[in-house]
């Protein structure tokens, strides 16, 4: 037997899409998920701490960002599950009083698969949009953060019924045999070869998924841009949660023009703040695991180092490291990074900048620094991805009334705030009719007449 099916089956049987009844439900568990963070605030932080998350104010927004996204979400729940008329209708309909109108319906029991990044934002902020449509949650900790998930294994029945929202633990096999259930939705944040891996599994039970992915992030600089500015803002999304960040700048792509006061601004962006030693950093977190430091190191051409590039395995330590000359044939090239470093390219012909950038996958993210708004309006034009900034990096995502989510390689679908409502529950159109006035043309037997009157079916 599936060791997870009766935790699956206990919430399919206690679900109910009676949203008269679940509004309360839902706020009860947003209540239950803000106690839990706000009550055990510093064990939480302590736990990120062992993990990999050494820098405080990234603990800090682990459990302040959450506490925040409840709050938002319970100050508008209510208006999210009003139902909407549809405006407008067929004018005849609308004539003959008949409304369409569309209710919103939680899909059902959903299984979140967290990662490692976020070990708060990303696997409660998911459940946060879930249990606001509507739905029980199946959450499915992150191995390599094992402090962490220990601590939501404990807490989570403590605050928490199974048939509501629960957790659970295990390795590749177990998450294989996790997806084999029948679940009516499943939220997966990571990389793209295990979303595909998702994405299949789900396929087997027509289950509807939400995958945020990642991608090779530009950060495209030209020669109007606020040099300066663009440096700092583009060094501290690389290197800020030691760059283990899906929205993170993956590269510069600077004119050549003011590249050399680019690389000069971003190192020195680099020393004001992490210090001459950022291993002394109280701002710098660490890599997720040695082989992750492993990894990062192989990706580095020593001769192209411009700062940084000190690592300890042993440590999880990896400096935050500039990279310049870069080529798209560079080994950092072939792939995202993840990690610390800031490979710096140039380009001289803008149009053919963009060709290289669009001959690639699409990624989650992309930032503009200039002050040219021609250029920024071609740029915006010219490159999909997820979204991003123009003249920042990163926090795009720190909005709740925006939608965060890939495209193409880096994801489907999008979360935050009434998207994530939205993405998690089923829009049921339902046309309500006069209970006496039937559609005359559309029943048998046919007229000239009744054909010719379907064309009002086309008048709005």
């Amino acid at each position: 037997m599936n060791p997870f099916q009766q935790i699956f089956d206990n919430q399919l049987a206690h679900f109910s899409t009676d949203s008269t009844k679940s509004y309360e439900w839902r706020i009860d568990q947003l209540d239950r998920m803000g106690l839990m963070l706000s009550e055990n605030e510093k064990a939480f932080q302590e736990a990120m701490s062992k993990d990999f998350k050494t820098s405080f104010d990234e603990q800090v927004f682990e459990t302040s960002a959450p506490l925040g996204t409840i709050e938002f979400t319970k100050s508008q729940l209510k208006s999210w599950m009003e139902p909407t008329v549809v405006t407008p209708i067929p004018k005849f309909l609308a004539e003959t009083g008949h409304k369409g109108v569309v209710y919103r319906e939680p899909y059902g029991v959903t299984l979140i698969i967290c990662p490692f990044n976020g070990p708060l934002l990303l696997s409660l902020r998911p459940a946060i949009n879930a249990i606001s449509a509507g739905n029980p949650v199946i959450l499915k900790t992150s191995n390599a953060i094992p402090s962490t998930s220990n601590l939501l294994l404990e807490l989570i029945p403590k605050y928490f019924k199974p048939e509501s929202f629960t957790a659970v633990a295990g390795n590749h096999e177990a998450i294989t045999e996790l997806l084999k259930l029948p679940f009516d939705f499943i939220f997966f944040t990571g990389s793209a070869n295990v979303g595909k891996v998702i994405m299949r599994a789900a396929a087997e039970n027509l289950t509807p998924v939400l995958l945020e992915l990642g991608g090779q992030n530009p950060a495209i600089v030209d020669e109007t841009a606020n040099i300066k500015d663009a440096a700092k803002k583009i060094v501290w999304g690389a290197t800020a949660w030691a760059g283990q960040w899906c929205t993170s700048p993956g590269y510069a792509y600077v004119h050549e023009s003011v590249a050399d006061e680019f690389v000069q601004e971003a190192k020195n962006a680099l020393t004001e703040m992490y210090g001459a030693d950022p291993s002394k950093s109280p701002d710098y977190s660490r890599i997720i695991s040695s082989k992750d430091v492993k990894r990062l190191v192989d990706l580095i051409d020593p001769i192209k180092v411009i700062a940084g590039g000190e690592y300890d395995e042993n440590a999880r330590y990896l400096a935050p490291t500039i990279v310049y000359p870069v080529t798209w044939s560079d080994r950092i090239m072939q792939n995202e990074v993840f990690g610390p470093i800031l490979p710096i390219l140039t380009y001289k012909d803008l149009s053919e900048a963009v060709k290289e950038m669009k001959s690639r996958p699409k990624p989650l993210s992309g930032y503009v620094f200039s002050t040219n708004e021609n250029t920024i309006d071609y740029l915006l034009k010219s490159l999909s991805f997820g979204g991003g900034g123009v003249n920042q990096v990163n926090v795009y995502l720190y909005i709740e009334t925006m939608p965060f989510g890939g495209v193409g390689n880096s994801g489907i679908g999008s979360y935050y705030g009434k998207y994530g409502f939205d993405s998690l529950s089923h829009p049921k159109s339902i046309l309500f009719s006069p209970a006496d006035q039937e559609i005359e043309h559309l029943i048998p037997p046919y007229t000239i007449e009744k054909i010719q009157a379907l064309n009002k079916w086309l008048v709005y």
